[in-house]
C-alpha cells in the first residue's frame, strides 16, 4: 500500500504539471470564444446595433461564402506574400545592422541618431512618398511593410547585444575570435530573446501597415477587401477581413512562441 502511494505521488505531480502547462493554452482558446458568445447574445437581444456590429454567426456565414467563392483565399494569399517579402527586405537587414550596432560603439554612434530621428515618424504618413517613388505596384506595399518591420527588429537586436554580459565578449576577444565568430557564436545567441521580441513586434506592425497600404492603389489583399467592402457598405465582409488579419496575427504569435521555446530553451518562462 505504501509503495502504491509512493508511486502515485510522482505521477500525480507530473499530471499536475502537465495540466498547469496546458492551462495558458486553454485560457487563450476559451477567452476569444467567450467574447464571441457574449457578442452573439448581445446582437440577438438587441443590446448592440447589428448594422454596425453584426452577430458573429452572420459574419461566419459571410466568411463561408467568401471561402467558397475563393475571394478570401486570393486576398489572404496576396497579403501573406507581401508580408513575407517585406520581412526579407526589412527584417533581415535590421537584424544584421542591429547586432553590428550592438558590437561596435562607432557604428552605434553613427546610426543610432538616424534611427531615433526617423522612428517616431508615422509610417502611414510617408506612404504617399513611397507611392511617388515606387509607384502603385507591388514594390510600394512591400517597402511599406519592410520599413515597419525594420525598426522594432533593429532596436531590439541592439538592446539584446548590449544586455549580453561583458565577460562573454571579453572571452571572445581573448581567444582572438574573428568578427564573424563574435557575431555568430556570442552576439546572435545572446541577443536572441530580444530579437524574437522584435520579430513579434515587427510582424504585428507589418500586418497593420500592409492593411493600410492595400487600401490605396491595390486590387488584392485583405486591406483592399476591407476598403472595397466599406465602399459597398458590406459590413459583414469588413469584419471578415478584420477577423482574418486577427487570425493571421494570432497564428504568427503561436508559431513564434513555439519557435522561441525551441531555439531559446534557456529562456525562463514567466
Amino acid at each position: 500500500m505504501s509503495m502504491n502511494k509512493s508511486l502515485r505521488g510522482p505521477f500525480a505531480r507530473r499530471a499536475f504539471k502537465l495540466n498547469a502547462g496546458n492551462r495558458d493554452r486553454l485560457i487563450s482558446i476559451v477567452s476569444p470564444l467567450l467574447l464571441l458568445l457574449v457578442w452573439e447574445i448581445a446582437a440577438r437581444t438587441g443590446l448592440i446595433d447589428t448594422r454596425f456590429f453584426p452577430a458573429p454567426s452572420t459574419i461566419f456565414h459571410t466568411l463561408l461564402a467568401l471561402v467558397d467563392s475563393g475571394v478570401l483565399w486570393i486576398n489572404t494569399w496576396a497579403s501573406l506574400q507581401r508580408l513575407f517579402w517585406g520581412f526579407l527586405l526589412g527584417g533581415v537587414p535590421a537584424l544584421v545592422l542591429g547586432i553590428v550596432m550592438g558590437l561596435s560603439r562607432s557604428v552605434r554612434a553613427a546610426i543610432d541618431p538616424l534611427i531615433a530621428a526617423t522612428y517616431p515618424i508615422p509610417k502611414s504618413a510617408i506612404f504617399p512618398l513611397i507611392l511617388l517613388i515606387f509607384g502603385l505596384g507591388e514594390a510600394s506595399k512591400i517597402v511599406m511593410v519592410a520599413i515597419g518591420m525594420f525598426y522594432p527588429i533593429c532596436i531590439n537586436a541592439v538592446a539584446g547585444v548590449l544586455e549580453i554580459n561583458k565577460i562573454y565578449l571579453d572571452v571572445g576577444k581573448n581567444f582572438r575570435a574573428s568578427r564573424w565568430q563574435m557575431f555568430c557564436t556570442i552576439a546572435l545567441p545572446g541577443a536572441l530573446p530580444f530579437i524574437m521580441s522584435g520579430i513579434k513586434l515587427g510582424v504585428g506592425m507589418g500586418l497593420i501597415l500592409i492593411a493600410i497600404a492595400e487600401m490605396i492603389g491595390a486590387k488584392s489583399g485583405l486591406g483592399y477587401m476591407i476598403w472595397n467592402a466599406w465602399e459597398i457598405l458590406s459590413v459583414e465582409t469588413m469584419y471578415v477581413g478584420l477577423l482574418m488579419i486577427a487570425v493571421i496575427g494570432y497564428l504568427f504569435s503561436l508559431f513564434l512562441n513555439e519557435l522561441e521555446s525551441w531555439i531559446i530553451p534557456w529562456k525562463v518562462e514567466q
